[in-house]
């Protein structure tokens, strides 16, 4: 699957440790998807695939520490499977569910799941606001999707009562939890958790926003307010 202009590049010796020697290999294919087809279809950046390991799948398959295990989780805007995809091959445990609006990334992703045979991993094609199974997901992740305010408002109803969304985030992540405070109390957040991934393997600085309902009781998003008449009164 490799080619002289993008060549794979060589497993770290972290990787091992980080996946294990009965995952190892379906990483290493996984990486040789990302540094073929997935920069030939404009999935991942040429600039971007000898950096494949250290930027892109040991920093997503750090997020797995975070997760309980045997959870539902339904990665949005999965592009070309990251986190959803790492996180299906380090942790076989979880059911994951890939949600895609676009047909070439949904197509790839389709295409990595039957050739790395992950059965605990689901393609869905279309947006987030798109998924009728509300409330579903122990977990809801994405990774470079959208600004927090958005991200918010197609995460949370799909989070289960007593779930959470984990969202993968850059150091500006504190920033964006300032900016998206009235969203959060909007739609009946609790205070988000900012944790820190990969500290002690050096991974680039990457946290996961861990955002719960604050009363898992109630959960949804708040009513629409009904629109204002446009027609004066008669006098």
């Amino acid at each position: 699957m490799s080619t002289p202009e993008q060549p794979t590049p060589p497993t770290p010796s972290a990787a091992r440790g980080v996946f294990g020697s009965e995952r190892l290999e379906l990483a290493e294919r996984y990486a040789e998807w990302l540094a073929t087809a997935g920069v030939l279809r404009g999935l991942i950046g040429p600039r971007e695939a000898p950096r494949l390991w250290d930027r892109h799948l040991l920093n997503c398959a750090a997020l797995a520490d975070v997760i309980d295990r045997d959870a539902t989780v339904c990665d949005i805007g999965s592009g070309a499977g990251l986190p959803g995809v790492v996180l299906g091959i380090a942790r076989p445990d979880l059911r994951i569910t890939l949600v895609e609006p676009l047909l070439r990334r949904a197509t790839f992703l389709d295409e990595v799941v039957a050739d790395l045979d992950l059965s605990n991993v689901t393609v869905v094609r279309g947006r987030a606001e798109e998924i009728k199974t509300l409330h579903a997901f122990d977990v809801v992740t994405s990774r470079a999707v959208a600004p927090l305010e958005r991200l918010l408002r197609w995460s949370m109803p799909l989070v289960a009562p007593q779930g959470s969304m984990l969202a993968m985030k850059g150091s500006a992540v504190a920033d964006e939890v300032a900016q998206a405070r009235s969203t959060l109390r909007s739609l009946g957040c609790a205070e988000p958790e900012v944790v820190s991934l990969g500290a002690e393997d050096s991974v680039h600085n990457t946290y996961a926003l861990r955002v719960a309902w604050a009363d898992p009781t109630r959960v949804g998003l708040p009513a629409t307010p009904p629109a204002r008449s446009s027609r004066r009164r008669r006098r």
